[in-house]
C-alpha cells in the first residue's frame, strides 16, 4: 500500500474524526495504520477534508502553513448561543426592522455599510474563540464547558489570526442574508467573523451555512469521494459486511485516488541530486550543497516561521533523486556547514 493524500469531502453532520475513522477501517485492510486529517471542519460545515494515509501524515505537520479558503453564508439579524443557525437562538427580530434601525448610530442598514463591515476584517485581527470550540482552556476544551452547562467564569483570550482575503459574493438587501469568500490562516472562526459583522452593523448575525474550498494548495476540484461514499463502499451504509476480497478491492480502489504526498508542499522549494548524494540522503545524511542542485526556491512568505524542530521554515526544501525525480523527503540548509540537511526522509533506503 503506497503512502498519499485521499482528498475527501465531508458531508454534514460527520465530525473530521469520523471521516478519517471510515478511511482507517477502509484501508486497515491493506495494514494502513496511521491516518490523519488536514484540518479540523465543524460537524455542520462541509468541504474539503485532506486525509493523510501512512507516511504522508509525517507532511501534516508542515500544513501549520496553508491557509485555508472557505465560502460563507450568513443572516443579519438573529444571533445564536454558538454563533451558527445549529445553535439556540438567543436573539431575533424582524428583518424590516432591524433593517430600519441598525447599522452606526441606528442610521439603518445599506447594502454599502454591509460590504463595508465584510472588507474590515481583512489583514491581522483578534478573535476571541466561541465557547462551542476545541479550543483549550485550564485543560479542557471549550465545548467541554458550554456542553455541560458549566458557568466559563475566566475570560477567554483573544488570538490573533491573519485574513488574506475576504470578498463578498451575494447581498440580499431584502432578507438580511449575505455570502463571502475567506482565505485566512490557521484558527481563524469563520462563525466569529459573521457574529463580529453583526457587532459592527449593530444588529447580530449568525451563520448559515459554511463550506471549505482550499487547504493550501489542495482544492475541492480535486475531491475525488466522499465520506459517505467511502461508508458505503465498505458495505457499512448497506449494513453489509463484506469478505475480505470485497474490503481489499475498496482499499486498493482508494489507493488509486491518492494523491503523490509532496502535492501539499508547493510552499517548499525544490532541491534535486543525484543518485549516489541521494542514497547518502535515504539514510538520513547531509549532502554539501555544492552537490546538490536548487531549482526552485522557498516562497519568502514562510520567512520567519519555524517547525516543532526548530528549523527555519525558508531555509527548507523538498526533495528528489535527479535522474528518477523520485521524492526523497524534506531538507533544511545548513547555512553555517554549507549542508544540505534531512528534516524527514520518505524514500527508502537502497
Amino acid at each position: 500500500m503506497r503512502d498519499g493524500i485521499l482528498v475527501l469531502y465531508k458531508p454534514q453532520h460527520w465530525t473530521s474524526s469520523d471521516c478519517v475513522a471510515v478511511c482507517r477501517r477502509a484501508l486497515g485492510v491493506k495494514g494502513v495504520k496511521k491516518v490523519g486529517h488536514g484540518g479540523t471542519l465543524d460537524p455542520m460545515a462541509t468541504g474539503v477534508l485532506p486525509v493523510f494515509v501512512g507516511q504522508a501524515t509525517r507532511i501534516m505537520e508542515y500544513m501549520e502553513l496553508d491557509t485555508k479558503t472557505y465560502v460563507c453564508a450568513a443572516k443579519l439579524g438573529v444571533t445564536t448561543d454558538t454563533l451558527d443557525i445549529w445553535g439556540e437562538v438567543t436573539s431575533q427580530q424582524p428583518w424590516e426592522q432591524v433593517c430600519a434601525s441598525g447599522g452606526p448610530a441606528g442610521a439603518g442598514i445599506t447594502k454599502a455599510s454591509i460590504l463595508e463591515a465584510i472588507a474590515s476584517f481583512h489583514g491581522e485581527i483578534e478573535q476571541i474563540p466561541p465557547k462551542y470550540s476545541a479550543v483549550r482552556v485550564e485543560g479542557r476544551r471549550l465545548y467541554e464547558y458550554a456542553y455541560k452547562g458549566k458557568e466559563i467564569d475566566f475570560a477567554i483570550k483573544p488570538r490573533k489570526v491573519f485574513v488574506d482575503r475576504i470578498v463578498p459574493i451575494d447581498v440580499d438587501l431584502e432578507t438580511g442574508q449575505f455570502a463571502f469568500e475567506i482565505e485566512c490562516s490557521k484558527g481563524t472562526y469563520v462563525r466569529t467573523i459573521c457574529s463580529d459583522i453583526g457587532e459592527k452593523l449593530g444588529c447580530g448575525c449568525t451563520m448559515t451555512a459554511l463550506e471549505r474550498t482550499a487547504v493550501g494548495p489542495i482544492r475541492i476540484e480535486q475531491a475525488v469521494i466522499s465520506a459517505e461514499d467511502v461508508k458505503t463502499m465498505c458495505g457499512e451504509g448497506t449494513g453489509e459486511s463484506g469478505d475480505q476480497a470485497e474490503a481489499g478491492s475498496v482499499a486498493e480502489r482508494l489507493e488509486r485516488m491518492l494523491l503523490p504526498a509532496d502535492e501539499a508542499l508547493v510552499h517548499f522549494g525544490k532541491i534535486t541530486m543525484p543518485a549516489e548524494r541521494a542514497a547518502y540522503f535515504r539514510m538520513g545524511n547531509s549532502v554539501w550543497m555544492t552537490q546538490v542542485e536548487v531549482t526552485e526556491e522557498t516562497d519568502p512568505e514562510v520567512a520567519g516561521l519555524k517547525n516543532a524542530r526548530g528549523r527555519d521554515y525558508a531555509l527548507l526544501y523538498r526533495v528528489y533523486e535527479a535522474e528518477t525525480g523520485e521524492f526523497l523527503g524534506t531538507g533544511y540548509i545548513d547555512t553555517t556547514e554549507g549542508r544540505l540537511k534531512a528534516d524527514k526522509v520518505f524514500a527508502e533506503r537502497r
